[in-house]
């Protein structure tokens, strides 16, 4: 599992090095925070069981400090009384509260009903670290007996995070059974006109069993968006396996030899399959102009998978029939030739000649069909620019999960945390002048900017320990600075070359959306060069805020490239493999149209961009040209039988027609399992590819004939017409005496072949 920023950013980024390995490893620090709710919580019961928790706590490995207002009246106490502990009288514990600054008092008591604990970590901890810290919090909690009748809530974005790993990792075997599951049913529907018909599904999980063991040996991680690989890899790996299990049986009733019918299926299907695999790969490698890791770890995972899963068709798939196939009594096996073919035959004549009467009628209709399509394309092109980005990452996991209900109950009772931090870097951050400028700062931004609520730096506690005034000197300044506390220095300087401003924004993020978020970042960059730092000083703005909005934008913006990185590697990969325009064209020009209709889809079910999602235009091409590529391997294999255009769709079509929606079938039962998935953003891309697999099956069916025929047909005429020139200008008896071809030119170039 993976979920910390180098899942989002690179480790070579600038996003990276500001933010992970300056800001969070000097400054960084994350709170599990401990809410308590009930009539009174400044009672002495109260006050008493938060001591206990924060005494049990802080001894605790890796934690930093424990604030609560508890020891806010245990250290007022001290001051006034000389005793250092909490009061029994209610009388006096609210006059100590009145006594602490309003500041700090709001924060861990924002009224007489609300009472938060923060036990602050390193933000550099590890997951696990972080975990075994949430652990304690959780027993200790239990452990310090809070009054009868008040409510516990152990939240904070830590306990977030590793409560949605949690879900992550639990949602991943239900999603798998479920397609599986699915998929039984969909191989008993569409799939049945074979023996063993179920046989594809076990073949393609030994499949994504090696994936597994691929993904441990090559170290990639799993991510929330490279858990959905796998459903889809259930997809298409079933499409292989069905590719060679549809053609190994019609080749077993077509020969009475076991051993050449294998033949004939390897030496046909395999290299058809395998170019399929090659271009949906390349849809996959697209996924690596991504700037996101965890994008890239995707597209690497379904690479992987697909080379896995062909592999697992190949040699497991056919191996498995082949035996079954030998292992049969002679007298059933008689019998199956006999009797159950004819049914099959019968069945399939009925598909063939449904399939193959769709293809003719397209390809007789090319202008009604292209234009229809073409139409829809454009718009739905022109409805893409208007889809939205969602942009709060809250918003991809489940809206019920508790852990997301407890911190959004933690930020209307304490207000949001988000914060852009700027690191300041000079000589000496110590310097009188450094450290008056970015107490001005904080404050001009405070004042002009109403999303910023606070800015707090080390001129805050400086002030504090100086009668409410700056030093104005540098050895005051240094003098002043050897009195405040270890941890409340380090939380604002590291060394003396850099220091830490925070500017809370509250609960920006979510309220505000992406593009504001990006606005007031570049006001304040622009506010800095306005206010002129002291020479010498160089400011950079970080932090979760940043480095999400950079991320984000990043996800989001970057699909169009991926999706045109995609179209023409695929371009390129058909031409390399084939050699011809024609064969590298027609698949692409198939799905480029799929990738239109598609985004008009998304508008009008009012769906918005999301990192997966983003993802779509460059899949789209990998996994629908395959069944562009399957059904024009099998029409140029019935050209080279002889037979012309418009014969040959309707042969190639009629035969592999149920094949090919088999395998959509399965494939959309594969994606279709996404929809049962907690985060909402897998569910939404469930939806989408649900959708734009559906469309390529309609775009394979309806468009493919019509472009195969007429493209077909116009090198043909475009071959008779040089041909007829040669033998015009020829000067050889015997060539100009083959006129008898002219205008018959399907044949005549079915001759020539």
């Amino acid at each position: 599992m993976a979920s910390g920023t180098e899942t989002f950013v690179k480790k070579e980024s600038r996003i990276y090095q500001d933010f992970d390995l300056q800001y969070r490893q000097y400054f960084g620090t994350d709170a599990i925070v401990v809410m308590v709710e009930g009539e009174d919580v400044t009672t002495h019961g109260v006050l008493r069981a938060i001591e206990r928790l924060e005494t049990g706590v802080s001894g605790t490995r890796n934690v930093e400090q424990v604030m609560d207002v508890a020891s806010m009246v245990r250290q007022a106490n001290l001051e006034v009384s000389g005793r250092n502990r909490i009061p029994d009288d209610k009388q006096a514990i609210r006059s100590l509260i009145d006594m602490i600054p309003e500041q700090q008092r709001k924060t861990v008591l924002p009224d007489t009903t609300h009472t938060a604990i923060f036990v602050v970590m390193p933000a550099r901890l590890s997951d696990p670290e972080q975990a075994d810290v949430i652990a304690v919090v959780k027993a200790m909690a239990e452990w310090a007996d809070f009054p009868a009748g008040y409510k516990i809530i152990v939240t904070g974005d830590p306990a977030f995070v590793n409560a949605m790993k949690h879900e992550m990792n639990s949602s991943m075997g239900p999603l798998l059974l479920i397609a599986s599951l699915l998929m039984v049913v969909v191989l008993f529907i569409a799939f049945k006109h074979a023996r063993w018909q179920l046989l594809p599904l076990p073949v393609v999980l030994i499949g994504i069993i090696w994936t597994f063991g691929a993904m441990g040996f090559l170290g990639i991680p799993l991510s929330m968006v490279s858990m959905s690989a796998f459903p889809i890899l259930i997809g298409l790996g079933i499409d292989y396996a069905i590719q060679f299990h549809n053609r190994i049986e019609e080749e077993f009733a077509r020969v009475d030899d076991a051993k050449r019918a294998v033949r004939a299926t390897v030496r046909h299907t395999a290299p058809a399959v395998l170019i399929a695999l090659i271009i949906t790969g390349l849809g996959f490698v697209s996924l690596f102009t991504s700037t996101v890791p965890m994008i890239q770890d995707f597209g690497l995972l379904c690479l992987v998978g697909i080379v896995c899963c062909f592999f697992s068709a190949l040699f497991v798939g056919i191996t498995t029939i082949y035996m079954l196939h030998r292992r049969s009594d002679r007298k059933n096996h008689r019998q199956n030739s006999k009797q159950t073919p004819d049914k099959s035959v019968r069945a399939d004549s009925a598909a063939e000649r449904f399939f193959g009467g769709l293809a003719v009628w397209s390809a007789n209709n090319p202008l009604l069909v292209l234009s229809v399509a073409g139409l829809l394309c454009f718009a739905g092109l022109y409805a893409d620019t208007m889809i939205g980005i969602e942009t709060d990452v809250k918003t991809f996991v489940p809206s019920d999960m508790p852990a997301l209900i407890d911190l959004d109950h933690m930020v209307d009772v304490l207000g949001g945390t988000d914060q852009l931090n700027l690191i300041v870097k000079a000589d000496d951050v110590t310097d009188p002048t450094v450290i008056e400028w970015m107490d001005r700062f904080a404050a001009h931004e405070v004042e002009l900017h109403p999303y910023i609520s606070s800015g707090d730096s080390i001129a805050d506690p400086m002030r504090a320990m100086n009668h409410g005034v700056l030093p104005e000197d540098a050895a005051q300044m240094d003098a002043i600075l050897q009195t405040i506390p270890e941890s409340a220095r380090d939380r604002y300087i590291h060394g003396r070359t850099t220091a830490l401003l925070n500017l809370g924004i509250g609960d920006a993020v979510s309220g505000l959306g992406l593009p504001r978020i990006e606005r007031l970042i570049r006001l304040v960059e622009g506010d800095i060069q306005w206010t002129e730092p002291p020479p010498g000083v160089t400011v950079t703005i970080t932090g979760n805020s940043v480095a999400m909005t950079t991320v984000i934008t990043a996800l989001t913006t970057g699909r169009r490239l991926m999706t045109l990185v995609g179209l023409v590697l695929i371009l390129g990969g058909l031409f390399l493999l084939y050699r011809d325009w024609l064969k590298a064209v027609i698949p692409v020009l198939t799905m480029a149209l799929v990738i239109g209709w598609s985004g008009g889809v998304m508008y009008v079910l009012g769906m918005d961009y999301t990192p997966m999602t983003a993802t779509l235009g460059a899949l789209i091409l990998g996994i629908g040209s395959e069944y562009a590529v399957m059904m024009m391997e099998r029409y140029f294999e019935e050209r080279e039988n002889g037979l012309i255009p418009i014969d040959a769709i309707r042969e190639s079509t009629g035969k592999i027609g149920v094949a090919i929606l088999a395998s959509g079938c399965t494939t959309l039962a594969g994606f279709s399992a996404l929809l049962a998935s907690p985060f909402s953003m897998n569910r939404n891309f469930g939806i989408v590819t649900v959708i734009d697999v559906l469309l390529a099956l309609i775009a394979s069916f309806f468009v493919f004939p019509v472009l195969m025929v007429w493209l077909d047909r116009m090198r043909e005429r475009r071959r008779a017409r040089r041909w007829e020139t040669e033998v015009n200008t020829s000067t050889t008896p015997s060539l100009t005496l083959t006129g008898r071809g002219r205008g018959l030119k399907e044949p005549l170039v079915d001759q020539e072949a």
